[in-house]
């Protein structure tokens, strides 16, 4: 499959939490975590479970940072 997205992050699938209509999909990227909210559907069609390496393709008109 070929995107035109330049942020792909590569990881591994550890948990997912399906409530209804949605599902959070907690992924472990390297020494990082990261969640994604999708529709539980996307979840049943990708046939997606811990365990599954997945890529992340992230499309953000704003990114934020903090600093403690």
């Amino acid at each position: 499959m070929r995107v035109s997205a330049r942020n792909k992050l590569p990881g591994v699938v550890q948990d997912i939490q399906s409530d209804g209509l949605m599902a959070k999909v907690s992924l472990r990227i390297g020494d990082n975590h990261l969640v994604a909210l999708v529709t539980a559907e996307s979840v049943a069609e990708l046939d997606l479970h811990p365990g599954d390496e997945v890529t992340a393709l992230i499309k953000s008109t704003s990114v934020m940072l903090a600093k403690p």
